[in-house]
């Protein structure tokens, strides 16, 4: 047979194939439609005939292949030799193992037996030390009105609320508590959280987000410090309370803007108001100048300074007399001086609205205790009702400063802050860099932190057995930007009479004067 009439054979074939295929599609009911549709919608789109037809394949091919078992080619063990891999397996520790240092830290935490106040019982101890390592300045603690108040609404309301403020977890007391708090401040409105530490790691974040600039003291506590990380902003960090390297920074930003003409973004100056890390207190005043001149939101960290510092122990916009209003964002904790539990957050009516959803420890944390709403509300009605209070604070800090800078300490110690006029009711005790040097052994080159934390712990010891209770301030090392230098950190509380108050601070000087003077001999 000739090739020319097989290939009309063929197409004769083919053709008669498409044919019947087509008068069997055309028979369907509604196949009309499905023809219409197909012809108008591929007519000019040969791509996605190509693409569709790719993924039909694919699918016909994924069907029709064999199936797949990931351990198909697993190794079977018998179960004698399973036994004795279960009997070699070591697990992780869930913690790493601690160090000397570590050990010494636990061995050497006091135990407190039965409640704090400003003369606790601690074990191993038979009677009662001076307590020098609590921020129960005020001595609030012992207030029978405040302890009253809470027992009464334990009773009404139980222990926790179980749920989370935007939820069921908001009640009227803590609604008091909040407009409590704004009235104090001076501000519009003021939001309540339920841990101290992370109201201030969540309102940053809340705030700055990626892009962002943050400007931010280099001396801030902790807290502050996980906040700015956690915000993943871009940080610039200027020296502690140094306006003039502030304003250098603010400038250079500025100046980088004009000439790379940089888009408009969020900008916060990030400062503490009495500093936990060195006890000094940050000049508002020319915060806010600055903030004003460069166009910057303040966000200003009150944990330490509200309930102490100002006529009426309103914080730094008292102290400064400066209005609330300039602040954008007051952040602080109600566990020290209002010796509650928890944090807060006070500015405009916006400031807040917007943490109500975007504050992450405030969406995501259980609220507050509804006693402990009532005792700090309770507790600023007291501050607000007893301004004397403040006045016999700021003269038992005075005379701690004043006993604690006799000349014959100098060779050994400085203070932070050792300003007699400094209202803090903390203070530093850090060994003098003079004394180290001059006790180098060996090759040192200069003494280790941790031989410095152990002479400061022997001073600790010795205040213990004398009959007050200090404290090393203690800090997480390797997560601090800057770690500050290692110290005895010293509370005073008016929960000790002036006699009391006088005999502290003396033995404490005692007990530095005979712990240095041997020291290394």
């Amino acid at each position: 047979m000739e090739p020319a009439s097989l290939n009309e054979e063929n197409t004769e074939f083919v053709k008669s194939t498409l044919d019947s295929f087509y008068e069997f599609i055309v028979s369907i009911p509604g196949s009309n439609h499905m023809l219409s549709y197909l012809k108008n919608a591929y007519q000019h789109d040969p791509f996605r005939i190509a693409l569709e037809l790719f993924l039909v394949f694919f699918a016909i091919k994924y069907m029709m292949s064999k199936k797949y078992k990931p351990h198909d080619n697993a190794v079977k063990l018998t179960d004698k030799e399973v036994d004795e891999l279960v009997e070699e397996w070591q697990p992780e520790p869930l913690v790493p193992k601690l160090s000397n240092f570590d050990k010494f830290n636990m061995d050497t935490t006091p135990v407190i037996v039965g409640a704090q106040s400003a003369k606790p019982k601690v074990m191993g101890h038979t009677k009662p030390l001076f307590n020098l390592a609590t921020t129960n300045y005020l001595n609030l603690l012992a207030s029978e009105q405040i302890c009253e108040k809470a027992i009464n609404t334990l009773k009404n309301y139980g222990v926790g609320s179980c749920g989370p403020p935007g939820f069921y977890g908001t009640i009227d007391v803590h609604m008091d508590l909040e407009r409590d708090i704004a009235q104090f401040l001076g501000t519009e409105q003021a939001i309540i959280y339920a841990q101290g530490f992370s109201t201030i790691s969540s309102v940053i974040p809340a705030f700055a987000k990626r892009g962002d600039i943050l400007v931010c003291d280099d001396g801030m506590s902790f807290a502050i410090q996980k906040g700015v990380q956690i915000s993943r902003s871009i940080v610039h960090w200027y020296k502690h309370n140094d306006m003039n390297d502030l304003e250098h920074i603010l400038e250079e930003i500025h100046q980088d803007d004009l000439i790379h003409k940089k888009r408009l973004t969020r900008r916060f100056i990030v400062s503490e108001g009495l500093s936990l890390n060195h006890g000094d207190i940050a000049p508002l005043d020319k915060l806010v100048t600055l903030k004003r001149k460069y166009k910057y939101r303040l966000i200003l960290d009150e944990s330490q300074s509200i309930g102490v510092l100002g006529s009426r122990g309103a914080g730094l916009t008292d102290y400064f007399d400066v209005p609330s209003a300039d602040v954008d964002i007051i952040v602080g904790s109600m566990a020290n001086a209002l010796c509650s539990s928890g944090g807060f957050c006070a500015g405009s009516e916006e400031i807040v609205d917007h943490q109500r959803l975007s504050g992450l420890a405030y969406c995501f944390s259980a609220s507050i205790p509804a006693m402990l709403a009532v005792s700090a509300s309770e507790a600023i009605k007291t501050i607000r009702d007893q301004p004397n209070l403040l006045t016999e604070l700021n003269e038992r800090a005075k005379t701690f400063r004043q006993i604690l800078s006799h000349k014959s300490l100098d060779p050994y110690i400085e203070l932070f802050s050792g300003d007699l006029e400094n209202p803090a009711p903390f203070f530093h005790i850090c060994i003098k860099p003079s004394f180290l040097n001059d006790h180098l052994i060996y090759d040192e080159t200069k003494v280790s932190r941790e031989n410095q934390e152990y002479l400061l712990q022997d001073v600790v010891d010795e205040c213990t057995a004398q009959g007050v209770l200090v404290t090393r301030a203690k800090y997480v090392y390797d997560q601090e930007r800057v770690c500050p230098q290692s110290s005895i950190k010293i509370s005073v509380t008016i929960g000790l009479t002036k006699k009391e108050n006088e005999k502290a601070a003396g033995i404490v000087k005692s007990a530095i004067i005979k712990v240095f003077g041997k020291w290394r001999k």
